[in-house]
């Protein structure tokens, strides 16, 4: 779903001035330990499977439901990679809509399902290894993408 009703609310009254914005965002590997980055139509940098929380929405099911409408791909969360927020998570689409993004990023693996784009939104996906990450428009710290790293070790930025 491109814009859920609620945020489309939202932006009817503040335009395109900048909107706070919880959100979840997933590092999926394959069999390969490839991690799957999206790309959108009119995008050249890529990004993770993610998504806006809508109220009353469990960060697992907003992972669960993103995933799915973006990928195709039904994932279980198997731990919190990190937390991150702050004027290094704003955003500006294409259409001038600003977002400051509360992000957390889970680590998930996959339990079925075929790469296609349940909603449309996604123009193209592609597994990169680890030290081959594409160029990507939230930058997330570099560790989070790292298999072997400590798993105690949630960044929280």
């Amino acid at each position: 779903m491109p814009m859920s009703e609620y945020y489309q609310g939202i932006r009817r009254k503040v335009g395109s001035e900048l909107l706070m914005m919880p959100s979840v965002a997933a590092v999926v590997r394959n069999k390969e330990d490839e991690i799957l980055f999206i790309r959108k139509p009119g995008e050249s940098l890529w990004g993770l499977p993610a998504g806006a929380i809508e109220p009353g929405e469990r960060p697992g099911r907003t992972l669960r439901r993103e995933v799915y409408e973006e990928t195709g791909l039904m994932v279980h969360p198997t731990s919190i990679l990190g937390v991150f927020g702050g004027a290094k998570y704003r955003y500006e689409y294409s259409n001038g809509g600003q977002v400051e993004y509360t992000v957390i990023v889970f680590e998930c693996s996959i339990i079925r399902g075929t790469l296609r784009a349940i909603d449309g939104e996604i123009e193209e996906f592609k597994f990169f290894k680890e030290n081959e990450l594409p160029e990507i428009a939230i930058l997330y710290p570099r560790e989070i993408f790292i298999k072997d790293r400590e798993k105690t070790a949630t960044i929280f930025e």
